[in-house]
Protein backbone atom coordinates (compact mmCIF):
# COMPACT_ATOMS: atom_id res chain seq x y z
CA UNK A 1 0.00 0.00 0.00
CA UNK A 2 1.43 3.33 -1.32
CA UNK A 3 1.28 6.64 0.77
CA UNK A 4 -1.77 7.83 -1.67
CA UNK A 5 -3.89 5.10 -1.06
CA UNK A 6 -2.99 5.07 3.02
CA UNK A 7 -4.53 8.43 3.00
CA UNK A 8 -7.09 7.72 0.76
CA UNK A 9 -8.41 4.67 3.22
CA UNK A 10 -8.06 7.35 6.29
CA UNK A 11 -10.12 10.20 4.28
CA UNK A 12 -12.87 7.36 3.55
CA UNK A 13 -12.82 6.13 7.04
CA UNK A 14 -13.02 10.05 8.78
CA UNK A 15 -15.42 10.79 6.21
CA UNK A 16 -17.25 7.20 7.01
CA UNK A 17 -17.22 7.98 10.58
CA UNK A 18 -18.62 11.83 10.24
CA UNK A 19 -21.55 10.52 8.45
CA UNK A 20 -22.60 8.07 11.05
CA UNK A 21 -22.06 10.18 13.99
CA UNK A 22 -24.79 12.36 12.12
CA UNK A 23 -27.30 9.15 12.58
CA UNK A 24 -30.07 8.35 15.12
CA UNK A 25 -33.13 10.43 16.61
CA UNK A 26 -32.96 13.77 16.85
CA UNK A 27 -34.44 15.61 19.66
CA UNK A 28 -37.78 16.19 18.67
CA UNK A 29 -38.16 12.57 17.73
CA UNK A 30 -36.80 11.22 21.20
CA UNK A 31 -38.96 13.20 23.24
CA UNK A 32 -42.03 12.34 20.86
CA UNK A 33 -41.02 8.66 21.39
CA UNK A 34 -40.83 9.70 25.27
CA UNK A 35 -44.10 11.65 25.04
CA UNK A 36 -46.10 8.18 23.23
CA UNK A 37 -44.77 5.76 26.07
CA UNK A 38 -45.85 8.45 28.86
CA UNK A 39 -48.99 8.68 27.45
CA UNK A 40 -49.83 5.52 26.88
CA UNK A 41 -48.24 4.22 30.28
CA UNK A 42 -50.68 7.03 31.95
CA UNK A 43 -53.31 5.92 30.63
CA UNK A 44 -53.09 2.57 31.08
CA UNK A 45 -52.22 2.83 34.60
CA UNK A 46 -54.86 5.28 35.21
CA UNK A 47 -57.53 3.08 33.86
CA UNK A 48 -56.05 -0.11 35.28
CA UNK A 49 -55.63 -1.76 32.08
CA UNK A 50 -52.35 -3.38 31.70
CA UNK A 51 -48.23 -2.72 31.98
CA UNK A 52 -46.96 -1.01 29.19
CA UNK A 53 -44.03 -1.66 27.54
CA UNK A 54 -41.81 1.25 27.47
CA UNK A 55 -38.69 1.91 26.05
CA UNK A 56 -37.73 3.90 29.45
CA UNK A 57 -34.45 5.94 27.82
CA UNK A 58 -34.31 7.82 31.25
CA UNK A 59 -30.74 9.43 30.65
CA UNK A 60 -32.16 11.08 28.04
CA UNK A 61 -33.72 14.73 28.97
CA UNK A 62 -35.47 14.58 25.93
CA UNK A 63 -37.36 11.33 26.40
CA UNK A 64 -37.53 12.14 30.24
CA UNK A 65 -39.79 15.30 29.43
CA UNK A 66 -41.58 14.02 26.52
CA UNK A 67 -42.50 11.16 28.74
CA UNK A 68 -43.59 13.36 32.36
CA UNK A 69 -45.82 15.15 29.95
CA UNK A 70 -47.50 12.48 27.76
CA UNK A 71 -47.96 10.41 31.89
CA UNK A 72 -49.64 13.17 32.99
CA UNK A 73 -51.43 13.50 29.54
CA UNK A 74 -52.63 9.76 29.26
CA UNK A 75 -53.59 10.07 33.29
CA UNK A 76 -56.34 12.93 32.53
CA UNK A 77 -57.53 11.20 29.09
CA UNK A 78 -58.86 8.50 31.29
CA UNK A 79 -60.03 10.54 33.89
CA UNK A 80 -61.98 12.22 31.26
CA UNK A 81 -63.80 9.30 29.76
CA UNK A 82 -64.52 7.87 32.84
CA UNK A 83 -65.95 10.99 34.17
CA UNK A 84 -68.47 10.50 30.39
Amino acid sequence: MNAGSTVRCAGLLLVGAAALSGCGPGKQERWDSGYDDGYASGYNTTCEIRATMIAGTWDDEAYSAGYREGYADGAAECKRRAEE
